[in-house]
């Protein structure tokens, strides 16, 4: 079987489907029901979003740590750390 990833979805639409508990809140639950034909699919669809989301801000904090020690090392490269004058190493 071949994984079918899309551009909106990031993940394998045709692994097999589990069957989960959740405890949600009653209100939501009946409220949501009454919007949505189909409860799995909107809950999928919002959890693979959410992973988008959060995959894509984590990638951002890595790029900007990355860019933090790139500068940190650039400055210690051209000047050397305070530190350095007192090592004993």
């Amino acid at each position: 079987m071949v994984a079918t990833f899309t551009r909106t979805t990031h993940y394998d639409r045709t692994a097999p489907r589990r069957p989960v508990n959740l405890s949600l809140n009653a209100d939501l639950l009946a409220q949501v029901r009454q919007v949505t034909p189909n409860l799995s699919a909107t809950v999928e669809t919002l959890l693979g979003d959410y992973l988008h989301a959060a995959r894509e801000k984590r990638e951002d904090e890595q790029r900007q740590l990355d860019s933090v020690i790139d500068v940190v090392n650039a400055l210690h490269a051209r000047h050397g750390f305070l530190s350095d004058e007192f090592s004993t190493l």
